[in-house]
């Protein structure tokens, strides 16, 4: 995923206007890209926008969020983008739900910067705007940012990694996120720090997007590029899969240490089949019902939501090292999503 381009305000007020079917909020039904709306007893509305709507991440943050609205009985509206990095479809469904009438805004945001004027025009009309998972460019662009500490979960499997090299040279490849997103940059430098290294010891880094095929091609390119690495650092578990794939194919599999972040079920799965060493899993379900419960809180009297809530991170491992804290995969399967 590369960094979107920024359109022109007439451009995103023209594709507004033609009408972009994957982001209007009426119940058009499920899909990459749609919108769709359930509707409580109450006239408050809430706006929820994530990356995607086929990501099981997202697809959990989405239930937590309709849990949410039906026991606090307000109007929920939801939108995705197409494709992870649609800033464009993004922008295009927050002033859609700002011309619906929303008294809040629920956003993981695709461009963490490029999203930030729309976020403001929103703001500006008085709607509350809450970044979930993935913090704006700066932090301070929303009113409240939901999330789990991302360096935090980075440095937990870096320390991890750390632990469980005991004392080898280590030759690191990174299968990183994308240019521009912060959650990215958040993680790879949390391993980095956990780890006690540096990009210098980082012999290979590849963007995939966080997708699993473009996970194994970058690790097959890295592999290319520097045939003994023997620890991958990935930016979530369909990435860390694609990497796995790709040393399996290579007769690799068992003497290289991958560590990873989400927790989803897949992925833990996949640590207890020792695919994966260790992974930090976070909790999408948890940031998006807060979420829901702040702007409620807000449309009730009125007080904003304000600052970084951490919504937890847990590393979820059955090969526990000593000096660093973990949960079996009895723990992560019955706390992970998708």
């Amino acid at each position: 995923m590369s960094r979107t381009t920024r359109l022109s305000p007439s451009l995103l007020r023209a594709a507004a206007v033609t009408g972009v079917a994957a982001l209007t909020l009426t119940a058009c039904g499920s899909g990459s890209g749609s919108g769709s709306s359930s509707s409580g007893s109450g006239e408050v509305k809430v706006g929820l926008i994530t990356k995607t709507d086929t990501n099981p991440f997202f697809v959990k943050m989405k239930e937590g969020a309709e849990k949410a609205a039906k026991e606090n009985g307000v109007q929920l509206s939801t939108a995705a983008g197409k494709f992870d990095g649609d800033n464009a479809g993004q922008v295009t469904a927050v002033e859609n739900m700002v011309a619906a009438g929303v008294k809040g805004i629920l956003i993981t945001p695709s461009d963490s910067k490029a999203i930030v004027p729309a976020i403001e025009k929103a703001r500006a009309k008085g709607v509350l705007v809450i970044a979930l998972d993935t913090p704006t460019d700066p932090e301070s662009a929303v009113d409240a940012l939901f999330a789990t500490d991302n360096l935090k979960a980075g440095e937990l499997i870096g320390e991890y990694a750390k632990a469980a090299m005991a004392g080898k040279t280590a030759k690191i490849a990174a299968l990183d996120l994308a240019p521009g997103v912060s959650v990215g940059v958040q993680r790879h430098d949390g391993f980095l720090k956990g780890f006690g290294a540096t990009e210098k010891d980082v012999v290979c880094a590849q963007d995939t997007g966080g997708d699993q095929a473009k996970g194994q091609t970058a690790m097959e390119n890295c592999l290319q590029k520097e045939s003994d690495i023997n620890v991958v650092y990935t930016i979530n578990e369909p990435a860390a899969l694609g990497a796995y794939t790709a040393l399996k194919a290579k007769g690799r599999e068992k003497d290289v240490l991958i560590v990873s972040v989400d927790g989803g079920c897949t992925g833990t799965q996949a640590v207890k089949d020792g695919k994966i060493a260790a992974t930090s899993q976070q909790y999408p379900l948890k940031m998006a019902a807060e979420g829901v419960k702040a702007v409620v809180a807000y449309a009730k009297d009125g007080k904003k939501a304000s600052g970084y809530t951490d919504t937890g991170v847990t590393l979820i491992s059955d090969k526990a090292q000593d000096g660093v804290t973990s949960k079996d995969t009895a723990y992560g399967l019955e706390n992970c999503w998708g």
